[in-house]
This record gives C-alpha cells, structure tokens and sequence, in this order.
C-alpha cells in the first residue's frame, strides 16, 4: 500500500477528518479528547453500515483489528487501513511488529505509551483537537495536530553535535564540525542518544541531537520533553541522512525531485517498514557506478570534497547554524 489517503469518518454530532501517508501513524493524547470514540465510530459503521448513522469517506477500507484473533484477521486484511485502540495489548508484542513489517496495509494504533517495537516516523505522531470549524453549529469538528515540533532550528553555533549511529551520516557531521571546531560524538544507536544527553553536565553547552526523524517517533517523548526542560537541547530530525543528500542539488535527477516531492506515492509499505530504507536504497541504486557511490556503513569520501559537501551542507543550514 501507498500514497497519501484521505479519511473522513463522521455522524450528526463528530466529523473527524485527516490525511494518512505512512505505513504507521500514532494518535496520541489524553482521555476524552476523543480518540475511542473514532474507533467506535469505525466499528459501528464495519457491523451496521449505514444503518449507524455514521459515513466513512476514504478510498481504502477502514476497519477496526481486536480481540484474541488478530493474528488470523491481520494476515487476511490487504490494502485496508487499519485502526486499533491501545487497550489491546498485542500492539507491544514482537510478533505484531513483525507482521505490520510484512503488511501492505496502513496501521492508525492509538495509545499514550511509546512502542519501541515499531520504527514510527515523528512527523506520524498526532493528538486530536476540536477545530472549531463548526463552532455556530452542534456538531464538533476534530482535526488532528502534530504533537512535536518536526524541527528546531538553532538560534547559535552549537557547541557540541550528538549523531544517532556510526554510519555515513556520522562521518559527513563529523568533518563538518571539525572544520567548524565543534565537538561531535555518535551515541551509537537512537535507543542511546536520552542516555548521552543525561550524562552531560555542561548545562551552558548549547548541544544538537541529529537522528533520523523517519524512525525516531518511540523515543521522541524523552528527548522532546529533555530538550524542553534543559533549553540547551535541540533537535535536528531530517528522514536520515540519504534524505538530506537527495533533497539537496548534489544529484541533478528529475525522477529524484519527482520522488522527494512526494515520496508516499513510490514507497510501498509492504517492503518498506520504514521510510529511511527507501531513501538509502533510492541513492545507493541512483549513485551506483558514479563518482558518488554511497555506502551507508563508511562515508565515500568525494561526498567531502568541497563543491559536494557545500551543496550538502546548504540543504541542512536551514536547521542547523553551522
């Protein structure tokens, strides 16, 4: 499944209207903003259609995935868009991970807790708000809202830069904040960047976190709410390194900028789990036999060169203030 859909689900009183385009959005927020009811809602319409009261707009099927047969019900469902409520508790299981990375369906899973067994985007993480659009009527219009901020940009030079992994990526940062006298460390995984932040005690040090937004989503509560509380903390969150060199001019490709566009319309879920795999595929297949062959475990080194790097690094000054 792919593409960006369009989903209208409503009845005399609610009218929940939003757009999904990732294999795996997460609803979050507090009670009685309205999250159930839109499962309810879904469920009504599944077992009594129209009889409900309820219309669902969208060009692929909605249906609710709960109780003891998931399993069974989970590997029956194609190209549907599937909505679960957090009271079910196999969303923490292994094995549902391992299914939605084989699905070719879209998963909308509501829940206040984070799920580090799925690789969620951050700009994928929403709350519900009533938009007032209605507000000379009865019934209550709810959109949903990015919960965090998709990028900080950084008032100052950093003094330190944190890199998610060891990869390309960590290479490239690396010998930029060389020539720029900054330190630049790799906390050696995403599940490791809140341990590293907590360990400094240089509450002065302005410090920028780069990982990569397109998996970030399960670890975004701590960091979000560190980076709030200190001050000195900012988030630097593009889809992943290969993103930010496809999004650049470095390579003068259309089908590159058609895809980068709108990439949800050539990433297929079913063999995507994540968005990051696609672009690291999208520049490995388009640099292959190059002078910019790109390696995602060591940086190739014409990717330093000056022209290069600086067409790179204009792409990224946008966020960060190297």
């Amino acid at each position: 499944m792919k593409g960006k859909h369009k989903i209208v689900v409503k009845n005399n009183r609610l009218h929940y209207e939003f757009e999904i385009k990732r294999n795996i959005t997460i609803i979050k927020g507090d009670s009685a903003t309205g999250k159930t009811t839109l499962i309810n809602m879904i469920r009504q319409f599944a077992n009594l259609g129209n009889a409900s009261g309820i219309e669902i707009e969208c060009d692929a099927t909605c249906t609710v995935l709960e109780g003891n047969m998931w399993q069974m019900l989970l590997k029956n469902l194609s190209g549907n868009i599937i909505f679960i409520d957090e009271e079910n508790q196999f969303i923490r299981q292994q094995e549902f991970a391992e299914l939605v990375k084989v699905s070719d369906n879209y998963f909308v899973i509501i829940t206040r807790e984070n799920l580090y067994n799925l690789p969620y985007s951050v700009e994928e993480i929403y709350g519900l708000y009533s938009s007032g659009k209605y507000q000379n009527t009865k019934q209550i219009y709810q959109e949903m809202y990015h919960i965090y901020p998709l990028n900080q940009e950084l008032s100052c030079k950093p003094d330190k830069i944190i890199v998610e992994d060891t990869n390309s990526g960590y290479e490239y940062f690396k010998a930029i904040s060389k020539e720029k006298n900054i330190v630049c460390e790799s906390a050696g995984g995403k599940t490791k960047i809140f341990a590293m932040l907590e360990q400094l005690k240089a509450e002065t040090e302005s410090i920028c976190v780069i990982a990569d937004g397109a998996a970030i989503g399960p670890e975004m509560d701590a960091l979000y709410k560190m980076s709030v509380e200190k001050g000195n903390i900012k988030l630097y969150l593009p889809e992943s390194f290969e993103w930010i060199i496809l999004s650049s001019e470095l390579l003068e490709d259309k089908e590159i900028k058609d895809i980068m566009d709108k990439p949800e319309n050539y990433i297929e879920s079913q063999e995507y789990f994540s968005w990051e795999r696609f672009f690291t595929k999208l520049l490995v297949d388009k640099t292959a036999g190059t002078y910019l062959k790109y390696q995602k475990g060591k940086l190739n080194p014409t990717y330093l060169h000056e022209k290069n790097k600086n067409i790179i690094l204009k792409n990224i000054k946008n966020s960060i203030d190297f």
